[in-house]
C-alpha cells in the first residue's frame, strides 16, 4: 500500500494536538473547533454569532495560546473609533517626529468581541486586514504577522445597539459558526472544570507557529479532482439562479469552499477532497453570504433549507479509484 505524504499526515496530527488541547477548555463542541480550524488552515477568518456567555471568546484565547501566536482583543463599542483598530502616527515631542503605534491588530489572532456594536465606519477598518493581511495608515502599508487569523463575535442582530454587518464584509469571513448552549451534561462537567481556577490559564502551546504556517502550504497541495471542483461550482451557481435568493454566491464563496475542503481533507489525514469533505463545510461557509428575496422572508424560507434543497438537487460526483490512488502517490 502507498504511504500518504508526510505532510499530510503531519496536518491531521498537529490538528488532533491543537484540538484536544482546546477542548480542555470548551467542552463539547468539537464541530465548531474543527471548522476554525479549518479557517485558519484556509487562511480565511471567522464570525462567531450566538447569545453571550457560551464561550466565544473563550473559544478564541484557547486557540491563540494552543499554537502560541501574539493575540489581541478589541471591545467593539459605539465609540470606538478606526484608528482604535490599526494604529496611528503620534508626534514624539522629543525627536520632533511622528511615529507610527500599532494598534490591536497587528496581533497573529485577532478577536474583535461584539462586532457589531462598532459603527460601520470601524467595521471597515477591518476589511483591508482581512482580505489582504495588510493595513495602509498614512499611505503607507504594514503587512501582518502570519498566520493571520481574525475571530469576530456578534449578537444576534435583533438585540438592542447593533449595527448589522454590510454584504461586503459578511463575504469577507469564510464561515459563519454558532456555538449554542452546552447539554446539561457538558455544562456539568464545565462546572467541574472551573471548581478551582479557570481552566484557560493551564492551557501551553502544543505545535508552533512554524508548524502552523507549514500546515497551511501543505493543504494547498491537497488534490482537487474535476468532478470535485465541478461539483461546487455548480452548488455555488445554482445558489445564483435559485427564485428565493436575491445575492448568490460570489467567485470568493467558491473560493472559499474550494480551500476549506481542502483543509478538510488533510484534518482528516487524506491528500485528496471527497464530496463529503465539501458537504460537510457548505452551510458554514455559503449560509452567511446568502441573501434572500424579501417575499421569501415573508413566507419564512430560510437560506439552511435552500442549501439543503440544492444538494439534493445536484449530484454527487463517483471519484474512480484510479484518481483517488493517483492522489496518494
Amino acid at each position: 500500500m502507498t504511504e500518504k505524504p508526510r505532510a499530510t499526515l503531519d496536518v491531521s496530527t498537529i490538528s488532533k494536538r491543537i484540538m484536544a488541547n482546546v477542548e480542555q477548555v470548551v467542552v463539547g463542541k468539537r464541530q465548531q473547533i474543527v471548522k476554525v480550524l479549518v479557517a485558519w488552515y484556509s487562511a480565511g477568518h471567522v464570525l462567531l454569532e450566538d447569545v453571550p456567555g457560551v464561550a466565544k471568546t473563550i473559544l478564541a484565547r484557547a486557540f491563540s495560546r494552543s499554537v502560541g501566536c501574539s493575540f489581541k482583543r478589541i471591545q467593539c463599542t459605539p465609540d470606538l473609533l478606526p484608528n482604535d483598530v490599526t494604529g496611528g502616527s503620534i508626534f514624539n515631542q522629543k525627536t520632533s517626529e511622528f511615529e507610527f503605534r500599532a494598534g490591536p491588530i497587528f496581533a497573529q489572532l485577532v478577536l474583535t468581541d461584539e462586532i457589531n456594536r462598532a459603527t460601520p465606519r470601524t467595521q471597515a477598518a477591518l476589511l483591508e486586514a482581512m482580505a489582504e493581511s495588510a493595513v495602509t495608515i498614512d499611505g503607507q502599508t504594514h503587512n501582518l504577522e502570519p498566520p493571520f487569523l481574525l475571530i469576530a463575535t456578534q449578537n444576534p442582530v435583533d438585540h438592542e445597539g447593533t449595527f448589522p454587518l454590510p454584504e461586503a464584509q459578511l463575504d469577507r469571513f469564510l464561515m459563519k459558526l454558532s456555538l449554542g448552549y452546552p447539554s446539561q451534561q457538558e455544562e456539568s462537567n464545565m462546572l467541574e472544570l472551573l471548581k478551582t481556577e479557570h481552566p484557560i490559564t493551564k492551557i501551553k502551546p502544543v505545535v508552533t507557529v512554524e508548524q502552523l504556517l507549514a500546515c497551511q502550504r501543505a493543504v494547498r497541495t491537497v488534490h482537487v479532482d474535476d468532478k470535485v471542483r465541478g461539483y461546487i461550482t455548480k452548488i455555488v451557481a445554482a445558489t445564483r439562479a435559485h427564485e428565493d435568493i436575491a445575492l448568490g454566491g460570489s467567485p470568493r464563496a467558491s473560493i472559499a469552499l474550494y480551500r476549506a475542503a481542502q483543509s478538510v481533507a488533510a484534518i482528516r489525514g487524506r491528500n485528496f477532497v471527497e464530496p463529503d469533505d465539501v458537504k460537510n463545510i457548505l452551510s458554514s461557509v455559503l449560509e452567511h453570504r446568502l441573501i434572500l428575496k424579501p417575499e421569501s422572508r415573508l413566507r419564512n424560507a430560510s437560506v439552511s433549507e435552500i442549501l439543503v434543497e440544492i444538494m439534493d438537487e445536484i449530484p454527487v460526483p463517483v471519484l474512480e479509484a484510479r484518481s483517488a490512488a493517483r492522489a496518494a502517490t
